[in-house]
């Protein structure tokens, strides 16, 4: 069993409120974007997902690492969040099926991080401030030094992050022989994406982010599929492009998450960074297609433009968020093309979505 040390850290953010706790994970110094998720369960799921890069979460749920680490439960080959804040770094865990601790796991990856900070302050500060760069330090104390080095920090907005995150070579998932083919375009895409595609007879290529529309039209696809993944989509012009050309070929297309944004941005819709974002397990969404309500997980700092949406000729709303009204889900009139801005593929849930990757399959026979 590895243990903790005793060492002091600090968690300082752009608006100059300090916070002091104790040094989890690496011994270092770590920045990025301060956000804070929800979710009461599904931590190394979250750690893992591409769409967090560049990011510092804070997790609201008091108590992390107490199921431990298996690995298995990943949404990419690596820890993508730039740090860790929590109340509670619990290296003890008690799940039979776990390889390792969370300290472990956060060494092995060169995770710095912070616990033992009152998590309940700091998220009701930033809900009210907004989202705002951060520094943790478990070896700088100096927080003139702090503020200097935060200061170096690009905003998230207007950020490309997209190419960082993506793989860099080309490769398949699921059954070769399987009914129908889809090219995806990874911007940061989630394995349990894929495991869905192949759960539903779905043989995928994964191409790099500035693959162009004709080399992956060489793979003879029955569909496109836009993946999630981090940062600004407005700065991502080789993405839209790409979109505009799958529209043009009149080719069924799927988005979630960054790729329902790509799609509006595709059709004239312009995007926003939110406030704070959308982050966790239990957000409402009304289908209002079907006339029905879904549980839905999200993760997202941006956002489509309400209002452009509604005014657009070019598309129709599928779905909004019951808790503030902002745009979940649209479809292209006339076309095989649709996204939604949460995340249907969900581990370890909800699973209230999943039906939309079935109505992608059913857009390609």
């Amino acid at each position: 069993m590895t243990y903790l040390t005793k060492l002091p850290a600090i968690l300082l953010l752009a608006d100059g409120t300090t916070f002091y706790g104790k040094a989890a994970g690496k011994i270092g110094t770590t920045t990025g974007e301060i956000c804070f998720n929800t979710g009461m369960t599904g931590y190394q799921e979250i750690f893992t997902d591409p769409s967090y890069f560049g990011q510092i979460m804070v997790t609201t749920n008091a108590h992390i690492g107490n199921y431990g680490i298996r690995k298995e439960e990943v949404e990419s080959n690596k820890i993508q969040i730039a740090g860790l804040v929590c109340k509670n770094y619990n290296i003890a865990y008690s799940r039979k099926q776990a390889d390792e601790s969370i300290q472990d796991y956060f060494q092995e990856e060169n995770i710095v991080s912070i616990s033992d900070i009152d998590t309940r302050q700091l998220v009701r500060h930033i809900r009210d401030k907004g989202a705002m760069n951060a520094i943790i330090s478990s070896e700088v104390m100096d927080i003139a030094e702090l503020k200097r080095r935060l200061n170096e920090v690009p905003s998230m907005d207007g950020l490309e992050l997209s190419s960082k995150v993506s793989t860099t070579e080309t490769y398949t998932f699921g059954d070769e022989n399987a009914s129908h083919r889809v090219a995806v375009l990874d911007l940061g895409v989630k394995r349990n994406i894929l495991r869905n595609f192949s759960e539903r007879d779905v043989y995928a290529k994964v191409f790099p982010a500035k693959t162009s529309f004709k080399e992956m039209e060489a793979f003879n696809p029955n569909g496109y599929f836009i993946s999630n993944g981090p940062g600004d989509p407005s700065a991502m012009p080789y993405a839209i492009d790409t979109v505009k050309e799958i529209l043009a070929a009149e080719k069924p297309m799927f988005g979630i998450c960054l790729g329902h944004q790509l799609l509006a941005l595709a059709n004239g819709i312009p995007t926003k960074k939110m406030f704070n974002g959308h982050r966790g397990l239990n957000h409402p969404v009304k289908n209002i297609i079907k006339n029905h309500c879904e549980v839905t997980s999200q993760n997202h700092g941006f956002g489509v433009v309400p209002d452009a949406v509604r005014a657009s000729d070019k598309v129709e709303i599928t779905h909004i968020n019951l808790n503030d009204q902002s745009i979940e889900g649209i479809r292209v009139k006339g076309k095989k093309a649709f996204s939604v801005q949460y995340h249907p593929e969900s581990s370890p849930g909800p699973h209230d979505s999943r039906y939309l990757f079935d109505d992608f399959v059913e857009m390609m026979k």
